[in-house]
Parts: structure tokens; sequence; C-alpha cells
């Protein structure tokens, strides 16, 4: 129910790209960039910037996308609280989450659920994309939200968020505020997620496509979390790869901040890990409501 040209200005607004809009929305640039101007026409009010290649909100858009939030947040309450009224939800839901998704995404999602569905316990397990992946196949665990690339016929796959990988260093960095080149990675001390993590799967596989072995750069330590990660950087003159929702807070605090690669970026998606076949009602209940 949420108005689509509001969806369309509220994954603007999030991402700060229209291209990133038009790729998750599934609708072409020109669409998006269209129910923008109908938007602003609407109001009478410019919501973005351009800012060389990047975009950013005016006041109004931030208004907007104050407002945005609020509206979405309404249209799930109207949706769930009908969805309640001649059904009854009870039931034990066992979800695993891969380290990035089960610190930073997910705790918001299940406390609001919860609210809805109090009947309805819930358990989380975590561990990087491998284990969970484990835990699926055993039957430890009704389904598992992974950050992975790499897919098996054990288990069918549900897109759930998109997120970006970015090169993240200390502000005082020497190299903080300068534009790097892809091989200038060779010349940078790295830190890396341990073997096993979809983040460090995933970042293998976009170097490599961008002609970049992992195993040549300089990695001065293998750390087990984004924390890890993020506490090492604060001591360091190291740089590393973090997920833009691990650092939200550092970048806000300008305690961290995001380096530049010309040319190279690193979006991915989260992915529902699911068992073939059926799914039970209480599984179905949750994707719906964390897809909202």
């Amino acid at each position: 129910m949420f108005d689509y040209r509001l969806k369309v200005f509220h994954t603007v607004a999030s991402r700060l790209s229209f291209t990133k809009a038009s790729e998750e929305l599934h609708i072409s640039q020109p669409a998006v960039t269209k129910h923008i101007k109908e938007i602003e026409n609407q109001l009478s009010a410019k919501l973005f910037d351009r800012k060389g290649t990047s975009i950013e909100l005016t006041q109004s858009g931030k208004i907007l996308y104050e407002y945005a939030e609020k509206i979405r947040g309404l249209y799930r309450d109207l949706e769930f609280e009908i969805s309640q009224v001649n059904q009854q939800h009870k039931g034990k839901l066992i979800i695993g989450a891969s380290t990035t998704v089960a610190q930073y995404i997910l705790p918001e999602i299940l406390a609001k659920f919860n609210t809805y569905y109090k009947d309805i316990k819930i358990e989380l397990l975590t561990g990087n994309t491998e284990a969970i992946s484990v835990l699926l196949k055993e039957e430890k665990i009704d389904l598992g939200i992974i950050e992975g690339e790499s897919q098996s016929s054990y288990f069918d796959y549900k897109s759930f968020k998109s997120d970006e990988i970015v090169l993240a260093a200390k502000t005082n960095h020497s190299l903080a505020n300068k534009t790097l080149s892809i091989k200038d990675l060779y010349t940078i001390n790295m830190i890396f997620r341990e073997q096993g993590s979809g983040t460090l799967e995933f970042i293998q596989n976009r170097l490599r496509d961008n002609g970049v072995n992992i195993n040549e750069l300089n990695t001065v330590i293998q750390l087990g979390s984004s924390e890890s990660i993020k506490n090492y950087l604060l001591h360091s003159d190291c740089m590393a790869f973090l997920s833009i929702s691990t650092i939200l807070n550092e970048l806000k605090n300008n305690i961290l901040t995001v380096v530049d690669i010309k040319s190279f970026s690193i979006e991915r998606d989260f992915h529902f890990i699911l068992p073939k076949g059926e799914q039970s009602e209480l599984i179905k209940l949750f994707l719906r409501f964390a897809e909202l």
C-alpha cells in the first residue's frame, strides 16, 4: 500500500543514487527521474542537489524523507494489525544470520516483529555465511539470512536487502581525503574478515573481477567481526572493506571515513536462505514482515 511514487523517493533517498534505486526497484532510471519530478512538481520543492557524480537531499528532501519513513511505518502497522484480527500466530522460529545482518540489521526488525507477534518466540543464532548454511542443512535453524555469494542446490535463495561495501579508514588517515585507484590497494595495509565470511568472499570476487588478487595484498590481520575491524582501524593506519550498514554511527560521529576508489564499487544483496520446498506459515509470515 506504500504509495509507489513515495516508495521511489524513499529508495533514492536511502541509497542517494538514481541508478541504484532503478536497479533495486527494477524500473528504468528515466522512470525513477519521472516519479521524483512528479513529486517535486506536486510539492513545488526541489528534493535533491547534485554534487558532481553524487546527490544529496535538500532541506525539503530531508523533511519528506522523515515523513516517508513515518508513512511507511503506518502502512506496516495497518497491514499487520488487520492481519491479526482473524489470526492467532503462535510457535517458535529459529533464525540463523551472518554476523553483519545479526548485529546491524535484524535487531530492529525482530523488535518490531515481537511487538506484533508476542506469542511467537524467536531464537537468533549467529555465525558466518558458511556456518549458517551448515546449520540450515542440519535442520538446526528454520531459515537463514546470509551475506555470501555462493549458492548451494540444497537451498532456495530470496533477496532480502541491498547493501554496499566501502573502503573505510580512521578520519585522520593520511589518505582519507584522496581518491585511490584500484591498484593503490597493493600499497595499503589491509584488514579482512576471517575465512568462511560471506563478506570476505564477496570482496575477493569483486577485486578479482577488477584485476586484483586479494592474496597479494598486504593483509596485516584477519578478524572475526566488523566490530573488531572497526576498533583496529581506530588504532592503526590500516584500511578495511566494510558494509556501510556497520559504520553508520562512526560516519555520523566522524570517527571513520569512506575512502573513494575511482571507478570501483562493491554492491550486493543480503539473501534469505531457505529449505527447499513449501515453507511453514511462520516462515512465510516472517518473510512478509521483514520485506516491508
